[in-house]
């Protein structure tokens, strides 16, 4: 497992890992977008990544970096989704036991993803201190190895590799924006944007509602998620030290949107593009829609990171 934050080499090195095992996802424009918002717009849609959401990235390099004697014991994570279905099936693609701690509370559709991957869940209360002890209770019991779901630096480099394929398709973006929930993705891609298009400023798009990682930029300082109010289910988590740190140095700022706004973006992009997102994807589209002088005429790269959706429970359905 990486011990550093990730170098030019360990994203290449993890990218030679896992492109035979991940999607090189494409990346769809639409003119009528473009026509609407007035720039020039790249879908970057992990949500056609393996499980559904770009955590296959980097769960799948965390996995292959293992020696054998850690694959034996198998590995762990506490994740309320789409970690947790990612870690299942890199797991289950090597052969190895997973072992993931979900609270109860997450959405039916991801209970049941991470149960057909064929991990072994134990549920826990929705606070992130059930979440931890349950966890440290299986690593003591089974010596499996806890893959976190950001604080890791071997996933955010398999993070890093999406924005990696954005950049060699499009060389000349303005901007790329990245959802902000613990800021593996939006981590790994400043580090892809500092090391392989240091002219692009990487943009993260966070709910009004949790907004601990613009407060603990802003205040240099990291703010717990508390009470978060959002239907952004996979950006309810807070910064840790390494991605506190990773941002500080490499984005360029954090904005923020109101739900009604990334809900509004959702449906236009299921619209107009005929894909499926969920809300923490959308809300990339939202920073555009609510900042329209800033993008104008500018190429901007949006991270659309997953598709997976509760389809009896669509936001935009009263």
């Amino acid at each position: 497992m990486l011990q550093h934050e990730p170098t030019p080499d360990d994203i290449l090195e993890a990218y030679e890992r896992i492109k035979n095992q991940i999607h090189r996802t494409p990346l769809l424009t639409s003119e009528s977008l473009n026509k609407m918002f007035g720039c020039e717009l790249y879908f970057k849609c992990e949500n056609f990544q393996k499980v559904g959401a770009f955590k296959f990235r980097g769960t799948s390099n965390a996995v292959l970096s293992l020696d054998r004697s850690e694959l034996e014991k198998g590995v762990i994570t506490h994740s309320s989704g789409n970690h947790a279905a990612a870690l299942s099936l890199a797991a289950r693609m090597k052969n190895i036991p997973a072992y993931i701690v979900m609270p109860n509370t997450a959405p039916e559709i991801k209970k049941r993803a991470v149960a057909g991957y064929g991990a072994k869940i134990t549920f826990s209360e929705p606070t992130v201190k059930s979440r931890e002890e349950a966890a440290q209770k299986i690593v003591a019991e089974t010596g499996a190895t806890f893959i976190h779901p950001y604080d890791n630096y071997s996933i955010i480099a398999g993070q890093a590799t999406c924005a990696k394929e954005i950049f060699e398709e499009v060389s000349d973006l303005d901007y790329l924006i990245s959802p902000v929930g613990g800021a593996g993705l939006v981590s790994g891609t400043c580090l892809s944007a500092y090391h392989f298009s240091n002219h692009t400023k990487v943009i993260g798009a966070e709910p009004k509602g949790a907004d601990d990682a613009f407060r603990s930029l802003r205040d240099k300082t990291i703010y717990p998620s508390i009470n978060p109010k959002t239907i952004c289910d996979g950006l309810l988590t807070q910064l840790c030290d390494k991605t506190h740190l990773i941002l500080t140095r490499y984005l360029h700022e954090i904005i923020t949107v109101d739900d009604e706004v990334t809900i509004n973006a959702m449906k236009i992009i299921w619209e107009r593009m005929k894909i499926i997102v969920e809300p923490s994807s959308a809300i990339t589209l939202g920073v555009v829609m609510n900042n329209p002088d800033k993008f104008r005429n500018k190429k901007i790269g949006l991270i659309l990171s997953g598709g997976n959706v509760d389809l009896d429970k669509l936001p935009w359905i009263k």
